[in-house]
């Protein structure tokens, strides 16, 4: 019989990169189902869709997963979630400061300095 070493508690640190993950993650699917539901041959629509199910990996990578897998999903949606914030300015420019936008990318950038936070504390 294996042994597994026993996984390091979540902090409350994490728990909010998990809201903040859930949050953004509920924004992306919504908007993606709503296109779909318009267009379902809309590229974009299914780029929502997959960046809500990144999310939604990544939060299960962090509650369920291994030590290393939790360290991976950290530091993978660093990446991930900048380039998300980066893609929307470029994409919806000048007509940027939508509502539900704005409040997606303040909940993002809430996200990757969590996660900046957490990988700089598990190395």
């Amino acid at each position: 019989m294996a042994t597994q070493t026993p996984r390091p508690e979540l902090t409350r640190l994490h728990y909010l990169g998990i809201v903040l993950a859930a949050i953004t993650g509920l924004v992306h699917f919504v908007l993606g189902a709503a296109a779909l539901s318009a267009n379902p041959a809309d590229p974009l629509a299914l780029s929502f869709i997959g960046a809500a199910a990144g999310f939604a990996g990544g939060i299960v990578a962090v509650l369920r997963g291994s030590e290393q897998a939790r360290r991976w999903a950290i530091l993978l949606g660093i990446p991930f979630t900048a380039g998300q914030i980066v893609l929307y300015v470029v994409l919806n420019w000048p007509d940027i400061f939508g509502v539900a936008g704005i409040v997606d990318k303040i909940v993002q950038i809430g996200l990757v300095a969590v996660l900046v936070v957490l990988y700089r504390r598990e190395r």
